[in-house]
């Protein structure tokens, strides 16, 4: 089971990057940049089993992932993770110290912490839809704009689209396996209080999938980003970078 990870640098803190539920890896590109530019680090940017160039898996689920994502720790030291959305979820995971590695700290942007019984059957239903063919390359790529939210506006740069799509029979496809749509959504609180580091929540202004009084249930100081949505990393990495160093100083 292959998981696609691009490591940078060799010395100084270490950072894992770790994308939302149907993104890449891709998404840090401006976050990494900044992180080099202001610290000595070493980063390791994930595709996440089910993503971009990561292998497809039978099942999926937050331990499931956070299991696969663990061994890449093995021999850095402490490991600082900053998560996005689902990214969050698997950094909390790896901070219970169930996997084996020893994590310093979570910074998480945008995780969705209050689901309903409608967003968890919307999930499984999605999980069940078959793999959707386009007929060009230009076609999927629209398509994953859409169902990742990096439209224009958010994500002018397409860079960080990369690894979003790929060839298919007939065509061209979205990445994502759309069974990482059962991956679930295992109860905050108790992720919250199973990791053993210190944790930074963070959402945008305008994210509509949580609120700023939800994360501060968890976190009392829990940051809003002004004027950014829900990939507030891609709209603002900079804004991602000063909140990951706040946390640290």
């Amino acid at each position: 089971m292959a998981v696609w990870c691009e490591r940078d640098g060799a010395s100084g803190t270490a950072i894992i990057l770790l994308h939302g539920l149907g993104a890449t890896g891709a998404v840090w590109r401006g976050v990494v940049e900044r992180l080099h530019a202001r610290l000595a680090c070493t980063t390791l940017v994930v595709d996440l089993p089910g993503h971009g160039a990561s292998s497809w898996h039978a099942t999926y689920s937050v331990g499931e992932m956070a299991a696969v994502v663990a061994p890449l720790a093995f021999g850095l030291g402490p490991l600082h993770v900053i998560g996005h959305s689902l990214g969050t979820y698997v950094g909390l995971a790896l901070a219970s110290c169930w996997f084996g590695c020893r994590i310093a700290s979570v910074t998480g942007v945008g995780p969705k912490v209050t689901w309903s019984d409608g967003d968890r059957a919307r999930m499984r239903e999605l999980a069940t839809r078959p793999t959707r063919n386009c007929a060009t390359g230009e076609e999927a790529l629209e398509r994953y704009r859409r169902v990742s939210g990096l439209d224009t506006v958010v994500a002018p740069d397409a860079s960080v689209l990369d690894r979003g799509t790929v060839r298919a029979a007939g065509g061209h496809r979205l990445a994502a396996d759309p069974a990482t749509m059962a991956v679930g959504a295992p109860p905050f609180a108790g992720l919250i209080s199973a990791a053993q580091c210190p944790i930074r929540l963070a959402r945008g202004e305008h994210d509509a999938m949580v609120s700023l009084a939800e994360l501060r249930l968890h976190d009392p100081a829990a940051v809003e980003l002004a004027r950014f949505g829900h990939n507030a990393h891609v709209e603002s990495p900079g804004a991602v970078v000063d909140l990951f160093v706040a946390a640290h100083s």
